[in-house]
């Protein structure tokens, strides 16, 4: 589906950071207060929207001001402080993950997106600099046409003591708004859900506002 490079990069600790962070929290419905935003502000995704489990409903955290911790790989570093987050997560390994940003200008963002995009080629090999004991592969699904464009990308990951974790990842744009999503469980390529995971991503870009 697009170019796949295979390096040696740092482990991920994404399923395990991802549930973590949720462990504790109750299978219930989150309060309307926390789904629905104001008309000006920009909508996250739901439950339904995300790629469906075979499984598991999916369940969802509260809209929340400020960066994730942990931040996500590959695009944490670049997130201001102005960053809103959502998390998502199954009964099982699989969680996901919608990033907002809110910029200065349509231009900001403009600039933004881009360098999360250079963020999203680049991660595998600069992981790889900070540690061998993992090898990873990266691929690039594709633009996706919604709005002002959206990128996908996939991040596989297996490491010297058995573990192997698939990522998606999209950056999208509208207007002076950037989203980014991230989608992450236990597997491989083959195990990925790239055809729902972008229908999540054109959902999640047409939510913003």
């Amino acid at each position: 589906m697009g170019e796949t490079m295979q390096i040696r990069t740092r482990g991920i600790r994404t399923t395990v950071a991802a549930l973590a962070a949720v462990a504790g929290v109750a299978a219930a419905a989150v309060p309307a207060a926390a789904t629905t935003p104001a008309s000006d502000t920009p909508r996250f995704l739901e439950p339904a929207d995300l790629p469906p489990h075979p499984s598991s409903p999916w369940y969802a955290g509260a809209v929340t001001a400020g960066q994730p911790d942990p931040l996500p790989m590959c695009v944490g570093d670049a997130l201001p402080s102005t960053t809103t987050h959502r998390e998502y997560w199954t009964e099982y390994d699989t969680n996901a993950q919608q990033l907002t940003v809110e910029g200065r200008s349509e231009q900001w963002a403009k600039d933004f997106a881009a360098l999360l995009r250079k963020d999203l080629a680049g991660c595998a090999k600069k992981l790889m600099q900070q540690d061998p004991d993992i090898t990873a592969t990266q691929k690039y699904y594709g633009r996706l046409n919604v709005e002002e464009g959206a990128d996908v990308y996939g991040i596989h990951t297996a490491s010297a003591w058995g573990s192997s974790d698939i990522g998606l990842f999209s950056v999208g744009r509208d207007g002076a708004t950037v989203t980014v999503v991230r989608w992450g469980q236990m597997g491989t390529f083959q195990h990925a859900q790239v055809a729902d995971f972008k229908a999540t991503t054109v959902t999640a870009v047409n939510k913003l506002y």
